[in-house]
């Protein structure tokens, strides 16, 4: 005969043993997502599961669930019946490197990964998390887009996500992996986002699928084409990166992490190096051609300046006769920004522009220090750019040049020629630092073409070019009026770039107060 302590106490714990059962169950459903048949799927497609993905992109044991149990509340269709926790999203945080980031991960097992209201729902969840405590968003984007059962409702849930894209931006970043099919609302979101990276093969981004564009237009077209990774990353501009697999993928955004800071009230991590401060490289000398029209790569030349192996170059496919990417110089990050001779001679078109316009935007937001190596011919001419608008997209260049507040240094080795001298960050546009390497041209334009104009009917053009070249292109004609801080030696650029960066840790520069700019968006 047991005592009234004693059965008091087995009808308390009985209960609590079911609904610890109960919850582990349902526990293992989440985990378990469509089913075993739906994982192997995925995975026969070269692609790995939702919770699989977050285990290679946070730091080991580093990640912490939220809302595992929330089911749909639809009732159309057979929806009812057709429940499972967590709903096809994995939301949370955890670190990388050792730093907070919050997560979501689309579960395409899962109904496709279409988005339900509670799944938009569990999002915008981690999002105001994120941008209370400031750590950045990674969402892993594999979705077929709404969820057609739910109708409007799901919309509605895409337009909250897109509210907290917006109010997100700037304050802290958002990286968005496109792993999966995306269509629809879902290619929106990462749209607002500050980096999109996709998977070859793989994944895809389309507002209209195939089927949707031949009942429309009558045009048939696959999906790799209308959206594919080679799309998206070479002539939309819509990526910044298309990688092997998913694995790669994962790494790479761990590696992007690394150079970024949390939030716009932090600044970015500083690393450990053994690059000497002091390092000067001869080859820089001797870099520049002879003949101005010859080409020469200009990775080289940053790869030479900043820390060793550290240049990680943004959108390499898209508009590559400018070059942006983060890299180091004495451990602490930088943006890049670099016109490239060898393609179109450096020359900015409407897709270089808009491509580094993002770029410094981005970096001004989170405190990122620009310097910019200039080689510029000019603007691309022709009826195809000046028809697409390139007035209305080189401005927006010369308007995040304007409204940059960070440190911002400019190095011209070679070219740096109208119009286009002054977008490239020159000295009028509040930058800190201007130098030349003593092979500049600063001009109007190039000597030939000036000649041209200024003598067009005098004979003896060979030596008028030569006298124009040493009266007006020379860096020293632009170092006289003080449009440049100093000519320097190639192979001191990095230790003069190091010593200017640490003298500007503690610039302090407001722009006028307003709600926000009207630039030419």
């Amino acid at each position: 005969m047991f005592s009234l302590k004693t059965r008091l106490w087995r009808h308390a714990i009985i209960p609590s043993r079911y609904y610890y059962s109960s919850i582990t169950a349902k526990r293992q459903e989440s985990y378990e997502g469509g089913g075993e048949a739906k994982r192997k799927a995925q995975h026969d497609k070269g692609k790995l599961t939702a919770r699989e993905r977050l285990d290679l992109l946070l730091d080991t044991g580093s990640f912490r669930e939220y809302d595992a149990f929330v089911e749909h509340d639809c009732t159309n269709f057979g929806m009812d019946s057709k429940k499972i926790a967590g709903d096809g999203i994995v939301t949370g945080h955890g670190t990388i490197h050792g730093r907070r980031v919050f997560v979501y991960s689309y579960d395409f097992t899962v109904f496709g990964g279409s988005l339900s209201r509670t799944n938009a729902n569990k999002i915008v969840k981690v999002m105001d998390q994120a941008i209370t405590v400031g750590a950045p968003i990674i969402g892993l984007q594999d979705s077929g887009g709404a969820r057609i059962q739910e109708g409007v409702s799901s919309l509605t849930g895409y337009a909250d996500i897109f509210q907290k894209n917006v109010l997100a931006s700037g304050v802290v970043p958002q990286i968005s992996l496109i792993m999966g099919p995306c269509a629809g609302g879902a290619v929106y979101s990462p749209a607002l986002t500050d980096f999109v990276f996709m998977v070859k093969d793989t994944s895809h981004m389309f507002v209209t699928g195939p089927d949707v564009v031949k009942a429309v237009t009558n045009e048939q077209v696959s999906q790799e084409v209308l959206g594919g990774a080679k799309t998206h990353t070479v002539k939309s501009g819509v990526a910044h990166h298309a990688f092997v697999n998913d694995m790669e993928a994962l790494q790479r955004v761990r590696d992007l992490m690394d150079y970024l800071p949390l939030s716009n009230r932090e600044n970015a991590p500083k690393r450990l190096f053994d690059d000497p401060v002091d390092r000067q490289d001869e080859a820089l000398n001797t870099i520049i051609p002879s003949n101005s029209n010859t080409a020469y790569d200009m990775h080289e030349v940053i790869q030479r300046i900043v820390d060793r192996h550290s240049f990680y170059e943004m959108a390499p496919e898209y508009a590559p006769n400018i070059l942006i990417g983060f890299s180091r110089l004495a451990g602490e990050t930088v943006g890049i920004v670099a016109n490239q001779p060898l393609i179109s001679s450096g020359a900015l078109d409407m897709d270089a522009s808009v491509k580094a316009a993002r770029f410094i935007r981005f970096c001004d937001a989170f405190n990122i220090p620009l310097v910019s190596f200039v080689d510029v011919p000019g603007f691309l001419p022709g009826t195809a750019q000046e028809h697409g608008g390139i007035i209305r997209h080189g401005a927006k260049l010369l308007y995040a040049y304007c409204e940059a507040t960070v440190p911002k240094l400019t190095v011209i080795t070679r070219k740096a020629y109208g119009g286009a001298y002054i977008v490239m960050n020159s000295k009028q546009l509040r930058s800190d630092y201007n130098v030349a390497w003593p092979t500049a041209e600063i001009a109007v334009m190039g000597a030939k073409g000036a000649v041209e104009i200024i003598f067009r009917n005098k004979s003896g053009k060979d030596a008028l070019e030569a006298e124009y070249k040493e009266k007006f292109t020379t860096p020293l004609a632009a170092a006289r009026q003080g449009y440049l801080d100093d000519i320097i030696e190639p192979r001191t650029t990095r230790a003069r770039l190091i010593e200017q960066l640490d003298l500007l840790k503690t610039k302090s520069l407001q722009n006028p107060w307003k709600k926000h700019g009207t630039g030419p968006l």
